[in-house]
């Protein structure tokens, strides 16, 4: 069984998606597309060299867009994924290819997503820190004790991302160094994202997600918000989980252990870099299971993962 899977923020890049516009009228369909509906040029924010593509507010809708741009070149070959997920923003892009969203209303709730998290807490009021070499339930008993700070991210074995006040924070990474992290870097990051701290945000975006029509759809997606299969059968329970997940813990390695346990034998990563390649590779290991991963970030790529896999 294959799945497909898509990076969040942090994997942009400047160029990215580049020669798929070049080569394929497709991808530069959904590049024109995002530049008309959002008022932004897509093809001078992902490939020149600029300060925008960092900004969240800008990086959202510029990843949500060349994620997308790349998937329509490997549908257009006939490959298809049974089962799709995304990591935190990339569950944009997974449910563009299980067919429930259109690009066009992701493109523009990420739009919003992306104002909305950016405005949601005052610069230097919250941060982020990445634990390495520490087990991901000892970091969530710690968090528990301390007011203000909670997990962000379970990427992978080895490497938790917590997330809250910046006091609570760097009291959380003294805490876990003394309990054995290796590392507890604080991440240039420009809020705390998946924290209490942004509730606020999700209900705004909730408000957004009102005007997105959802639709049937046969390929199920795995949520980052409870780490389950979301099929036609609970398909009302999207926009909740959407309001949730601005909010809540990434659950990505529960996530692909779902989708291990359900027999996907086969990940492939849609987008910029190979971020969830490495912690689809360390999660597998960690449950005794063999998997194959390809990545699809550059346009040549895209024949060698069709002829291996149809």
């Amino acid at each position: 069984m294959i799945a497909f899977v898509f990076p969040g923020q942090g994997a942009q890049v400047v160029g990215m998606g580049k020669d798929f516009y070049e080569k394929s009228s497709l991808s530069k369909e959904i590049f024109d597309k995002a530049t008309e509906l959002l008022d932004l040029d897509m093809t001078k924010l992902c490939f020149e060299e600029n300060e925008d593509i960092n900004i969240t507010e800008y990086t959202q809708a510029a990843m949500v867009t060349t994620s997308v741009a790349m998937l329509k070149v490997l549908e257009e070959k006939g490959l298809k994924p049974d089962v799709c997920a995304g990591l935190s923003l990339g569950e944009y892009c997974a449910m563009v290819a299980s067919g429930v969203m259109s690009f066009e209303d992701a493109v523009k709730a990420v739009r919003q997503r992306g104002i909305l998290m950016q405005e949601a807490v005052p610069n230097g009021l919250g941060a982020m820190s990445a634990i390495i070499g520490l087990d991901g339930q000892v970091i969530a008993d710690i968090c528990s004790k301390i007011d203000g700070v909670s997990v962000a991210n379970y990427n992978c074995p080895g490497q938790i991302v917590i997330t809250g006040k910046k006091e609570a924070v760097e009291e959380a990474n003294a805490k876990l160094s003394e309990a054995g992290a290796r590392r507890c870097v604080i991440l240039n990051v420009s809020g705390p994202f998946h924290s209490a701290m942004l509730e606020g945000a999700g209900e705004e975006l909730y408000k957004v997600l009102q005007d997105v029509e959802l639709k049937d759809f046969e390929i199920p997606y795995v949520t980052n918000v409870t780490a389950e299969y979301v099929t036609k059968d609970n398909k009302d329970e999207i926009k909740e989980m959407l309001k949730k997940q601005v909010s809540s813990s990434v659950l990505w390695i529960q996530s692909v252990e779902k989708m291990i346990e359900n027999g996907v034998d086969t990940f492939v990563e849609i987008g910029p870099g190979k971020t969830l390649t490495g912690f689809i590779k360390k999660i597998a290991k960690a449950v005794d299971k063999e998997v194959i991963t390809y990545n699809v970030e550059k346009y040549e790529d895209v024949d060698a993962v069709v002829s291996a896999l149809l």
